[in-house]
């Protein structure tokens, strides 16, 4: 199973002034199996070590002497650690947190030496170190999983990825394509993107395999909490876990995840699963101008999850018909679908970030789903599950902020045109003009670049 993130990797190994790579994402999202696959394809020696499965390997990172952490794993594996030739491997290292700061000196003393590492809980680790953090001495990439062209890639349909890549406005889709297309979305909607999930798809074709893999995943996520206090730390982060796909896009309340139970607790809860990288947080946002973060308010934001499958399997929607829309849901679930892929469209190297917008007046609330930038140009995002729906929000956003382009998701054919609507805000009017960009919810990873060419 390719993935994207090798081409960061091979980036990364033949870069003059390489640093130990710390990958970070959540459990199962794949950087074993990629750091692996890499390794096989590009190094002559490859050594790796589990601190889960090899505790007793933590004694060999006790010391920063580089030159006796070298000899003892030499001998210990029986071969030679050869500078350029040689991938070391450091998987699970959250498990020993020494092993984080004794990167720094190799890359001080031994830049020569590539080492990856990389831990399904590291950033609790990396939060609460209490070793010296090596800044400046690694670098991090950021893994997620499978976007929808991995997926398509994944199940043999590497053609249309390569149709949506070279895509352009002037093209008239075909109808049967873009319904084949739209079927693929769905068929994602249900599989999703974590890659034992697609694994056992493509090989059974099975939705029964899949909903036992994603049983699985969830249980192993769960099992996981008992790592990160008290019993009722656990049942707080179950309780949170379960809450937050009903919860895709809308602001998220701390109130509505548990009765009785205090807003403290379950801050605590969701900020711990933000660090896992099992959710992420879409912060509201009033900036005008580039960056988003300026204008962020940390305490407001709308949850998404790490993948759209373990959605559907912790809601319980059964899609056994891929072709069959998701009424009460669909919604949400494109939501999640947009969200999902533009985390992934940010370079390897930066920590993803989403925004949006919202104003809460008393009857006159409006909500952008998503504010994005592009090449220094804020864009908003708006998601539509069907063909249709009001832009009433958009207009008036456009109409506050002056922007002058927008992009809208949705099941219908692309388009692209000048939009003029007049709004009230308030006790004004204001007109909002601007050229909206309407694309298919899978030309997605597109919208940058179609935006540049028209």
């Amino acid at each position: 199973m390719k993935r994207n993130f090798e081409k960061y990797l091979n980036k990364w190994k033949n870069k003059s002034n390489r640093k130990p790579l710390i990958i970070r994402g959540a459990r199962q999202v794949g950087k074993t199996y990629t750091v692996e696959r890499f390794a096989i394809q590009n190094y002559e020696v490859f050594i790796k070590i589990n601190f889960e499965e090899k505790p007793e390997l933590k004694e060999f990172f006790q010391t920063n002497d580089i030159i006796q952490i070298k000899q003892n794993l030499e001998i210990y594996f029986g071969q030679k650690i050869v500078p350029n030739k040689t991938l070391l491997f450091l998987d699970e290292i959250q498990v020993c947190p020494e092993a984080i700061t004794t990167l720094r000196y190799f890359y001080e003393k031994s830049p020569e030496f590539h080492i990856i590492a990389a831990g399904s809980l590291l950033d609790h680790t990396l939060n609460n170190l209490r070793y010296s953090m090596p800044v400046g001495r690694v670098e991090f990439g950021y893994m997620y999983p499978l976007d929808f062209y991995e997926f398509l890639d994944a199940i043999g349909k590497s053609s249309l990825v390569e149709f949506l890549i070279n895509y352009n406005l002037n093209e008239k889709i075909a109808p049967a394509i873009h319904n084949k297309l739209l079927e693929l979305v769905r068929l994602y909607y249900l599989v999703g993107g974590m890659p034992e999930t697609v694994k056992v798809f493509t090989n059974e074709n099975s939705f029964v395999d899949v909903e036992n893999v994603h049983e699985s995943i969830i249980k192993t996520l769960e099992y996981d909490f008992g790592k990160y206090g008290t019993r009722k730390d656990r049942d707080n982060l179950v309780k949170t876990l379960r809450y937050i796909p009903k919860s895709i896009g809308k602001k998220f309340r701390y109130r509505n995840v548990a009765d009785n139970e205090r807003t403290e607790n379950i801050k605590r809860a969701i900020n711990l699963l933000r660090m896992s990288r099992i959710v992420h947080f879409v912060y509201s946002t009033t900036s005008s101008k580039v960056p988003l973060e300026s204008g962020a308010k940390g305490k407001i934001f709308k949850p998404v999850f790490m993948d759209i499958g373990l959605v559907n399997h912790i809601l319980k929607l059964r899609l056994l018909n891929v072709k069959n829309l998701i009424t009460d849901n669909e919604g949400d679930l494109a939501e999640q679908f947009i969200g999902q892929q533009l985390l992934t469209m940010f370079p390897e190297y930066i920590d993803a970030q989403l925004y949006y917008w919202q104003r809460e007046k008393r009857n006159a609330e409006s909500e952008i789903d998503f504010v994005t930038e592009y090449d220094n140009e804020i864009i908003p995002v708006e998601v539509k599950a069907g063909k249709s729906g009001s832009l009433k929000s958009l207009h008036i956003y456009i109409a506050e902020k002056h922007f002058e382009r927008a992009v809208r998701f949705n099941i219908d054919f692309s388009s692209i045109g000048e939009i003029k609507h007049t709004v009230n805000i308030g006790n004004s009017t204001k007109t909002a003009k601007y050229r909206l960009l309407s694309l298919p919810l899978y030309l997605v990873k597109e919208y940058g670049r179609l935006i540049r060419e028209n």
